[in-house]
């Protein structure tokens, strides 16, 4: 009897055993298992992708000219983006040098931008500066000799000279200057497709028809790029969407910008065209290049500087302009004070020169269009620049703020009588003092010249660029959601260098 109470006694304390341990092993199991739902929809663990080895690009090269390469032959690369290589610390863009084989070496981390460039016929660019090519040749050998591009106000629309320049200089051995953009060879490969048509160079020489032709030079050019590119496998498989084309004169590309308009447009400003066509979301402000000498060792203040606001130019324009003249009659009998007619004609540019450097404030005044090169007459002044224009887009300005350097008046409280004087009267020399300070910090920003400098003008553009390329591609992506498997998708991969590289500024 004493032993079957022992032993119901033991079983029933097995039991509570038996039972606490399996309440304590479902109690972990149940916190684990809801630990591992809350982390599966907690925010996504990045993965640190700058341990996948970069690709490399390779470019064949014939007797300094890159190779035409046949509009057929182009394949993606269809590289696995997971595959291993033997030096996975890779981190250099590698391209074949044009004359002997080496190779130069740009730093992964500071090239902004891939860019194909299509080989046009001199005639769209450096032949509309009298080049003549030799021996088949499409480019200049820039080492040897650089066509010049001429002066006066052909400068202020250069950007399309500048920007091929460099990026002909990219593959160069030993390159010391900046490498915001590097020419590929292979159009997959690239971010964009940059198109070297010197159009504003163009207008300005040859938008005239000469007899018997009814047609100009600039019209034919224009309709020839019209159908060469949309004949392009590159246009064809982005509907152009990834192409750059420089129209920085507000003239430029009239016949064929409305045929080209998914294009990314490099301009001066949209006053000439319609939104659907260009607009802030896919195009890109550069600045003009500045026609005055810039103010080098520039020492002077506030009270070295006796003229307090000045403006010298058209006074009578069309359109926005008309508050030229307006202003011009509020102004014209302040002291201290410079309003006055003026052009490029004579010595126009070193009276203006003379005039800005010795200048507080000068005015940029809305024209036939929003922008002028003026602003950045007045930036490489030092003069700080009163901007009057309220359709102006600036360049760089996603990144820039111009309110540190610029004064802004809305044009309806500038024509009002004594508005705008009393307004620069009341700046403080310390206000100014500060803001000239800032225009001697940002002015390499505007400064076009080769070859390049790190954040000079050209460096600049093509970062602007690149900040666009995310927009391409995410359209794009979507254009193809329901294309057939294979119709598109080759064409379509992006290089894993280049998601790479998106990955790294996400995370930052």
């Amino acid at each position: 009897m004493k032993m079957a109470e022992k032993n119901s006694h033991s079983s029933g304390s097995i039991s509570r055993k038996s039972l606490i341990f399996l309440f304590m092993v479902s109690t972990v199991v149940f916190i684990f298992s809801w630990f591992f739902v809350l982390r599966s929809t907690g925010p996504p663990q990045l993965i640190d992708y700058t341990s996948f080895p970069s690709s490399k690009y390779l470019a064949t090269i014939d007797n300094g000219n890159p190779q035409s390469r046949n509009q057929n032959d182009v394949q993606p690369s269809m590289r696995d983006p997971l595959e291993t290589t033997s030096d996975s610390s890779e981190s250099t863009l590698i391209t074949s040098d044009s004359t002997d084989g080496n190779v130069v070496s740009c730093d992964y981390n500071k090239v902004a931008l891939k860019v194909f460039m299509y080989d046009l016929h001199p005639e769209f660019h450096f032949g509309l500066l009298d080049w003549k090519p030799e021996g088949g040749k499409v480019w200049p050998d820039i080492q040897t000799k650089i066509p010049d591009y001429p002066g006066g106000l052909n400068l202020q629309h250069s950007i399309e000279y500048w920007l091929t320049l460099d990026l002909l200089s990219s593959n160069f051995p030993n390159r010391n200057g900046a490498c915001s953009a590097v020419r590929v060879f292979n159009s997959s490969e690239a971010d964009v497709v940059f198109v070297p048509f010197f159009s504003s160079l163009s207008y300005n020489r040859y938008s005239k028809s000469k007899s018997p032709h009814k047609k100009s030079v600039n019209y034919l050019l224009q309709d020839k790029l019209v159908k060469f590119l949309t004949e392009q496998e590159e246009w064809k498989r982005s509907g152009g969407r990834d192409h750059v084309i420089m129209a920085h004169h507000p003239n430029s590309m009239l016949e064929a910008r409305m045929k080209l308009w998914p294009a990314m447009f490099i301009l001066s400003d949209f006053g000439r065209y319609p939104p659907n066509i260009a607009n802030v979301e896919k195009d890109v402000i550069a600045p003009y290049k500045h026609v005055i000498r810039t103010f080098v060792d520039d020492s002077s203040r506030f009270d070295d500087r006796p003229t307090l606001l000045y403006f010298q130019g058209a006074i009578y324009r069309k359109d926005g302009g008309f508050v030229r003249q307006e202003l011009f009659y509020l102004l014209k009998d302040e002291k201290d004070v410079h309003f006055s007619f003026g052009s490029v004609q004579k010595d126009g540019v070193h009276s203006a020169t003379r005039g800005m450097h010795a200048s507080k404030f000068c005015l940029n005044i809305a024209g036939d269009t929003p922008s002028s090169n003026r602003l950045f007459d007045a930036i490489a002044s030092h003069c700080v620049p009163v901007i009057i224009s309220d359709e102006i887009e600036l360049p760089y300005e996603d990144v820039l703020d111009y309110s540190e350097f610029c004064i802004f008046v809305r044009t309806s409280d500038a024509i009002k009588e004594k508005f705008l004087i009393n307004l620069i009267r009341n700046i403080s020399k310390d206000e100014w003092t500060r803001m000239w300070n800032k225009l001697k910090e940002i002015e390499g920003l505007y400064e076009f010249q080769y070859p390049s400098k790190e954040n000079d003008a050209v460096q600049m553009i093509w970062q602007a660029v690149s900040r666009k390329v995310p927009a391409i591609r995410l359209k794009l992506h979507k254009s193809w959601r329901f294309s057939l498997t294979g119709t598109k998708r080759p064409s379509a991969f992006v290089p894993w260098s280049k998601s790479k590289h998106l990955f790294r500024e996400l995370r930052v």
